[in-house]
């Protein structure tokens, strides 16, 4: 017997959002005595707190200014926006597994709008 799981939803989220997210988790928890922090979820708040570097709203300008460019698609998008990639080897890496490769203008073009938000 096999056992399908149906994918109902699918929403990218930038780390800033869940970020965002989380704090308000952590509120409920901690207004409830009863409720522990789960291991998992105090390493996810700590993940988000470590590697959230800008606040949402500028996160999600970042992810449309990078969406306009050519090469650049909605997962990508974030992707770059939640690793701020400072130089052309950090954003080759992004797009390692792409079926394409980036010449150095493209590259630079994706580096500059994210120089933007740094």
């Amino acid at each position: 017997m096999t056992i399908f799981k149906e994918k109902v939803d699918e929403e990218y989220l930038t780390t800033s959002e869940v970020k965002e997210i989380l704090q308000d988790v952590e509120a409920e928890r901690a207004a409830d005595e009863e409720r522990e922090l789960r291991y998992e979820l105090a390493r996810a708040i700590e993940h988000v707190n470590r590697f959230a570097v800008l606040p949402p709203e500028e996160s999600l300008e970042l992810v449309a200014d990078l969406e306009e460019l050519e090469k650049v698609d909605e997962p990508t998008a974030y992707k770059i926006a939640d690793l701020m990639p400072q130089d052309r080897d950090e954003l080759r890496a992004v797009f390692a597994q792409q079926r394409y490769a980036l010449d150095g203008d493209e590259l630079d073009e994706i580096l500059n709008v994210v120089a933007q938000y740094v």
